[in-house]
């Protein structure tokens, strides 16, 4: 689902707007700056989280959830600046017990800092945790709970203003009817189990 414009200030509370980049080698003009555009950039975006997922095993549901896009603004003013950032969000579908979330959070954190990407912080909370991290590119990631609920972020850097598209990227699993934020329902024997890892056990890495 497509958001309409906000103002910029709307994604940068959710650390989604920093820097400049794009997809596989950074594409830069001679005076240093971005030659992507938004649609390229949200791209790159699909296939972070889709190297995020493939390093979760075992293999957890997913959905796309409604992403968004702002434009970037400068000055007092607000004035724009012909840029602008997207977001793409995903929802686990999995049930990922509270004696797991700390495997599943731990899987993904060592995936991002084994290619490169900064921990920028990091929620403990037993209730809402989350992790934050950017990429050497400046898109900002997130991986975080909400209401039992896994959901995985990837907002772009400011990027020359395009208009964005649907992802391309197929889910592993049917869209459910009704309101969003569609719960997860799909029991795994690994990640819905109610027992915890003994100390200092992993979850499974991805092959």
């Amino acid at each position: 689902m497509r958001l309409p414009r906000t103002a910029l200030a709307l994604l940068a509370l959710s650390g989604f707007v920093a820097g400049c980049g794009g997809p596989g080698a950074d594409d830069r003009s001679a005076e240093g700056k971005s030659t992507m555009n938004m649609q390229q950039g949200a791209e790159r975006a699909d296939v972070i989280l889709q190297e995020t997922l493939a390093a979760i095993q075992p293999e957890v549901l997913w959905n796309h959830s409604p992403g968004g896009e702002a434009g970037c603004t400068k000055g007092v003013a607000g004035a724009p600046t012909g840029t602008g950032a997207a977001k793409r969000t995903v929802s686990i579908m999995t049930i990922v017990s509270e004696q797991r979330r700390g495997a599943l959070m731990g899987v993904i954190e060592r995936d991002w800092k084994g290619r490169g990407y900064t921990i920028t912080s990091v929620n403990n909370s037993a209730e809402v945790p989350a992790i934050h991290a950017e990429t050497p590119e400046g898109y900002t990631l997130s991986v975080k709970v909400g209401g039992g609920q896994f959901f995985l972020d990837a907002g772009t850097p400011c990027l020359t203003d395009h208009p964005v598209q649907e992802p391309r990227t197929k889910p592993n699993t049917h869209h459910r009817k009704g309101q969003f934020p569609q719960r997860p329902d799909t029991q795994d024997e690994f990640w819905s189990a109610t027992t915890p890892l003994p100390s200092g056990s992993p979850a499974p890495a991805a092959p």
